[in-house]
């Protein structure tokens, strides 16, 4: 597994690893932390996936490859789009040749359905046409044609799995609904990008793993396959259930000047995973409490990234000062 010490990779681990030996390759960069596999057993290498020693030494043995490896920050991703092209583009082209040469078995990219870009209406499948909208998106969708690339012209068994809007526990809080959490719990504005009236499809980590599971253990090679969540949301009614479970109110709502080439809708057809036997178990608003709860029951997993590098990151990015101090309520 690439990028295991993230979000969703490190999620995956914990479905996992109890079933198979675990060999991580994650650069542990500022999303990517080891406190995310706290408790989980897995042999952890430090390094980059466009590191092509560092990819062969993790992955030769192994019989798959999940790559979870990615910088995933639309908004960095304006700012600086060189890092995203190295992790996505390049370094997909180090796994799927390493993978290729050593003779893994099976490969699965983890994509994003940013690749498709916005939808007034309807749902995304899997044969729509890919149109990213940002740096972001673009160099995902590249990765994703290098995968599609290899398993028809080499034959490598590959597949790829798309995935809705992710949430849940240990989420960088640089995304909308960690950022609103914990804002709320301090008492800091939380920042809405221009009307607040885009609309995304949420999808609990959880299910997002084992939809992952599912594809890797039953989807046919050479395939995509859309995950998206049982339920969508507009983001001002995100924050207002954040601001409700926190215990707070729409007073702390700041609208800032909108993202450049802001995607207004996503929505996913899951529909070929589903005929895999892949269900979504979660709906929403139980898992936005669920989320909520564990942020708040958490200081340890947070307090370190509100105190570092995070809070120049987010005063760059809005203007704004975070608070200090306790946050338990």
């Amino acid at each position: 597994m690439t990028g295991a010490a993230g979000f969703i990779g490190s999620t995956f681990a914990r479905l996992v690893a109890g079933e198979h030996s675990v060999v991580v390759l994650d650069k542990l960069t500022y999303a990517g932390r080891r406190e995310n596999l706290e408790g989980v057993d897995v042999d952890l290498h430090e390094g980059a996936i466009e590191d092509r020693s560092a990819v062969r030494g993790a992955m030769d043995g192994c019989d798959a490859v999940v790559n979870f490896a990615a910088e995933s920050h639309v908004d960095r991703s304006i700012a600086d789009q060189d890092v995203f092209a190295r992790t996505h583009v390049i370094g997909t082209t180090v796994l799927l040749d390493a993978a290729r040469e050593l003779g893994v078995p099976r490969y699965l990219q983890v994509s994003t359905d940013e690749v498709y870009g916005s939808i007034e209406s309807g749902s995304f499948t899997e044969e729509s046409a890919l149109d990213p909208s940002s740096p972001y998106s673009a160099t995902k969708a590249a990765g994703d044609l290098l995968v599609s690339a290899h398993a028809h012209t080499y034959g490598l068994e590959a597949v790829i799995c798309r995935g809705s809007n992710n949430y849940g526990p240990r989420q960088y809080p640089e995304k909308l609904i960690p950022l609103c959490v914990l804002n709320a719990l301090h008492g800091d504005r939380l920042p809405v990008y221009g009307d607040g009236h885009q609309i995304r499809n949420w999808l609990y980590v959880e299910d997002f793993a084992r939809a992952i599971a599912t594809v890797l253990e039953r989807g046919e090679s050479g395939r995509a396959y859309n995950v998206g969540g049982p339920d969508e949301c507009e983001n001002l009614h995100v924050i207002g259930r954040v601001l409700e479970l926190t215990g707070r109110d729409a007073s702390l709502i700041e609208h800032v000047t909108d993202r450049p080439g802001h995607d207004r809708r996503y929505s996913l057809s899951s529909d070929r995973v589903r005929e895999l036997g892949w269900e979504p178990q979660t709906r929403f608003a139980e898992g936005l409490e669920r989320t909520v709860d564990w942020y708040r029951d958490n200081e340890w997993w947070w307090e370190p990234i509100r105190s570092g590098e995070y809070r120049a990151y987010y005063e760059r990015q809005y203007g704004r000062v975070l608070a200090d101090g306790d946050a338990r309520r």
